[in-house]
């Protein structure tokens, strides 16, 4: 499934369901991934990401955990380690209010609940082959919200790119 070696691969896995963290946990370790660290706790989440250098995060959003709250603290904290590290929210949450939050609260990739191995995959992928910078605009730290693809400063969409 993966010709990926996702093997030196470090994700930190943030999920208030010990049911669902123990799935994701085992769908990581069929796709390869070494080191996976997992907690339902965003304080513990916090110390871990601080203790030990982290690829990946994937952050559940729910009624039990704040996952904006996370990515917030994520971002902005001075004691962040790495406030670049792409984040994927994971949640149950598919109203498009809630994937323009996220996106505003500056995570990477989005993925709704219930999920699959070859959808953890496919985002995972997403992280490597498309690199996004970084952007700091008023109150707002992430990356690139607007989503590249050619020149927009050429054709007949050339406005509607820019006024995006």
């Amino acid at each position: 499934m993966s010709p990926y070696d996702l093997s030196k691969l470090s994700i930190l896995l943030l999920e208030s369901s010990f049911l669902v963290r123990n799935l994701l946990i085992d769908v990581f370790d069929s796709l390869g991934v070494a080191s996976v660290q997992s907690t339902a706790d965003p304080e513990v989440a916090f110390d871990l990401f601080k203790a030990a250098p982290v690829d990946i995060v994937i952050s559940d959003w729910s009624l039990d955990l704040d996952g904006m709250a996370f990515l917030r603290r994520l971002r902005t904290d001075p004691e962040s380690p790495n406030p670049f590290v792409p984040v994927i929210i994971c949640t149950a949450k598919s109203e498009m209010r809630d994937v323009c939050e996220a996106r505003d609260m500056g995570m990477t990739e989005y993925l709704t609940k219930p999920v699959s191995a070859n959808h953890i995959y496919s985002r995972i992928v997403s992280l490597i082959e498309h690199d996004r910078q970084f952007i700091k605009v008023g109150d707002f730290f992430g990356p690139d919200r607007r989503r590249h693809v050619g020149d927009p400063s050429e054709g007949k969409e050339r406005r509607r790119a820019f006024s995006a």
